[in-house]
């Protein structure tokens, strides 16, 4: 096949490159705003409540990561977002006994949400004091997800597959 694609006239083997190259940019492209989207991110059993709150806050047009994930870099965000992303396929899929019932910042993602709410509030910092606190989440731990987004199903553990039995809300 190698050798029929070689003995190709030049000009249909660029044009057949191209379209190829097209087809795997969109399709990428497309993925990856659809795995920062809240839709595909309420799919976790924990997310629900949380997706429903987030959808009636003022930063509802946002995308999940535009919080949750550094933007520094592309690297670095690929890089987090990959971790992360296998952290969740392997809770959702590999047994309940280390899922944890709810799911907490770590330090790192609290530092990162915190650099993306300066990011975004740059003038606001600048026009009311804010050294009261460590950081943004100190004070503001109910934005974007409102006080009431634990319900009932939150802090019941999941069970294995669950994310499967979704599928991943594809």
């Amino acid at each position: 096949m190698f050798k029929k694609l070689l003995k190709m006239h030049k000009k249909w083997l660029i044009v057949l490159s191209l379209l190829v190259g097209v087809f795997l940019s969109v399709s990428t492209v497309k993925t990856m705003a659809y795995l920062d989207s809240p839709g595909f991110c309420q799919n976790c059993h924990t997310m629900q409540s949380v997706y429903t709150s987030f959808m009636d806050s003022t930063h509802a047009e946002l995308q999940c990561n535009d919080c949750h994930l550094p933007h520094k870099n592309e690297i670095g965000k690929l890089f987090f977002k990959g971790r992360a992303g296998m952290t969740h396929i392997y809770y959702n899929t590999l047994g309940t006994e280390k899922i944890p019932d709810v799911i907490h910042a770590t330090e790192r993602t609290k530092g990162i949400m915190n650099d993306n709410c300066i990011s975004c509030h740059k003038s606001t910092l600048s026009n009311v004091s804010h050294d009261a606190k460590d950081s943004c989440i100190s004070c503001h731990k109910t934005v974007p997800h409102g006080k009431s987004f634990k319900d009932d199903h939150f802090n019941k553990p999941p069970k294995s597959g669950e994310l499967l039995k979704n599928k991943g809300g594809f």
